[in-house]
């Protein structure tokens, strides 16, 4: 838009609940940015394990707030960022990311060029990251698994921007109010009403973070498991929004269970499927050692695929049969 100034004032709002590590490196992150038009409103989320000090310690390298407030979730905890935020343009951060130098002048760049009211950014794993974060990094971006939908230009239907790295003008906001959910699927209902206000959004390829996500199995499990109810949990208000692609995981472990049984009752066809299958995940674990450069990180990439179908899989199905909107 030709009216647009030539550097944009943005907002980075954060919402922590007990994780002082994290932001103590989101912040020292932000300090290398190239372009340095934005302020950082750091909300602690009813946390006992506060991280203010913290905050306070980068006060020198950046124009950074501190709010405290009683625990209401990440999504209303962003809306009061939002109504103290200075900036036109609001950025959101999950807070175990990790943000690239170029990041904020990438976006600059991008809007100014191609204006967008509401953007979201691919996510990578950081070189600092372990095997199993890389592992489930590439499960969460790969092209095997429904993660693969995820901040990519061939995603399934309108384009809905996620808040681990997400973007919106000031004007979206008071359009919309901000997030109507806290949890379960608010960012993509905040997606979903801001397109269909007839706002203009889309991805920015080049404006990724580095998204450390979840350090064990069994966290990233309950993170996916959650992913799924959330799914069933935005179909309440929009029926339309549950796609085809957001079945295959429930159809993977179907399958599974499947698979498991057959040489119990058709045995002849065992041999046939165990083809398909060491087809598949040899495939996979091939294409993730090249995106890694790991061999280990393309094996442990079978087991994380694994979780992350199944896991969402058992939360789609587990919500299907909860009447409940959250």
């Amino acid at each position: 838009m030709k009216n647009k100034p030539q550097t944009i004032d943005f907002s980075v709002v954060i919402p922590v609940y007990n994780r002082p590590e994290e932001i103590q490196e989101l912040l020292h992150s932000l300090t290398k940015q190239t372009y340095s038009h934005f302020e950082v409103l750091i909300i602690e989320d009813g946390s006992t394990e506060k991280c203010e000090q913290i905050v306070e310690s980068f006060s020198n390298r950046l124009d950074v707030t501190y709010i405290y407030k009683e625990n209401s979730g990440q999504g209303f905890s962003r809306n009061l960022g939002f109504e103290e935020a200075k900036g036109e343009y609001f950025i959101i951060f999950d807070s175990d990311c990790l943000i690239p130098p170029l990041y904020f002048e990438t976006v600059n760049n991008h809007i100014q060029s191609q204006w967008l009211d509401a953007f979201g950014g691919p996510d990578k794993a950081h070189d600092s990251f372990s095997i199993l974060q890389k592992a489930i990094s590439y499960s969460m971006t790969s092209p095997f698994t429904t993660g693969g939908i995820r901040g990519n230009t061939k995603h399934a239907g309108t384009f809905h921007p996620r808040s681990f790295n997400m973007g919106i003008s000031r004007t979206v906001f008071e359009k919309t109010d901000g997030f109507k959910i806290t949890r379960m699927g608010e960012d993509i209902e905040l997606s979903i009403r801001t397109n269909r206000l007839g706002f203009k959004t889309g991805l920015i390829p080049q404006a990724f973070v580095f998204h450390k996500r979840r350090t064990s199995l069994t966290q990233f499990f309950k993170q996916l498991h959650f992913f799924g109810r959330a799914r069933i949990n935005i179909g309440r208000f929009y029926p339309a929004e549950i796609k085809f692609v957001h079945w295959l995981p429930l159809l993977f472990l179907m399958l599974g269970v499947l698979y498991i049984t057959l040489p119990f009752w058709a045995p002849h066809y065992f041999i046939i499927a165990t083809f398909f299958v060491v087809s598949y995940f040899g495939a996979l674990a091939i294409h993730s050692t090249y995106k890694n450069g790991n061999i280990l990180v393309g094996l442990l990439s079978i087991i994380t695929s694994v979780v992350q179908l199944a896991a969402y899989g058992l939360g789609f199905v587990t919500e299907l049969f909860n009447k409940e909107t959250q």
